[in-house]
């Protein structure tokens, strides 16, 4: 007799119906790689949503959508006869034994700068086994990635061959000088796009010397503009106003009294 099914083999087996040519859902037949690529990444975004929010119980319905995205890709993938969910999961699982060898082999690592390393080296073995030429140390940063993160990648990757300042201060340095480059070419209406740009990529390496992701951090502010922006409304509503009707000056010092509120 076989053993009970597992709630995955129920999911993609729940998949396959939906995919099912005669008896399946109309959109999901429709549906390809690259029309799946949106919904995959706004269920990422949900889950990130989720963990910020600290709702736990948000955080295993949003996983469970983006598990349904890769049990998607699966079907696909088993429509073509080229992978299905078992290749899939067999894959990274040897992947992560591989590329773990202080884990699951005799390896010992004594910092993580080393470990580092041989992930690297292990990936770069990957690569030529599977005849991909060597390529340089940015190659393989998605360009699909939020430009920050992107950012982030890139000087991350910049920084394992060492061009990389040895501490901070420079950074800040860096910083200055960018703003100083923008001030200017906003005073003479040329290259702002690209001065602003350069800051923004100076900005976000400060990040990463910090150890802050620069995506989650904006997040954040972003999420602590819309809560003081909402208060500031409330605020000019106990007088009868609405942004819209007020100067600059009230708008602000409205900001201020919502700030002061959040802060006390």
């Amino acid at each position: 007799m076989s053993g009970p099914v597992s709630p995955i083999e129920e999911l993609v087996a729940v998949m396959a119906k939906l995919r099912d040519p005669e008896s399946g859902c109309p959109w999901d037949r429709e549906q390809t790689f690259a029309s799946i690529v949106p919904h995959t990444l706004e269920e990422a975004y949900e889950v990130a949503d989720a963990i910020e929010q600290g709702d736990r119980a948000a955080i295993c319905d949003e996983l469970g959508d983006l598990l349904f995205q890769v049990v998607y890709y699966a079907q696909l993938g088993a429509e073509e006869g080229v992978f299905d969910f078992n290749k899939i999961a067999a894959g990274v699982r040897d992947k992560m034994i591989r590329r773990h060898p202080h884990v699951f082999g005799e390896r010992t690592f004594h910092t993580a700068a080393e470990q580092r390393e041989t992930w690297e080296a292990i990936k770069a073995d990957e690569k030529a086994r599977h005849g991909k030429p060597t390529q340089g140390a940015l190659a393989g940063v998605p360009l699909a990635l939020p430009a920050l993160t992107r950012s982030a990648k890139l000087q991350s990757r910049a920084a394992r061959v060492g061009f990389d300042w040895p501490d901070i201060e420079p950074v800040f340095g860096k910083i200055r000088e960018e703003l100083e480059e923008l001030e200017q070419a906003v005073a003479e209406n040329s290259n702002v796009a690209e001065e602003l740009g350069d800051l923004l990529l100076a900005t976000v390496n400060l990040a990463r010397k910090l150890k802050v992701d620069p995506e989650q951090a904006l997040r954040a502010g972003n999420s602590k503009f819309e809560r003081r922006f909402s208060a500031l409304e409330d605020i000019l509503q106990q007088s009868g106003e609405t942004p819209s009707q007020v100067s600059f000056a009230r708008l602000e010092a409205a900001y201020q009294a919502a700030k002061a509120a959040e802060k006390g």
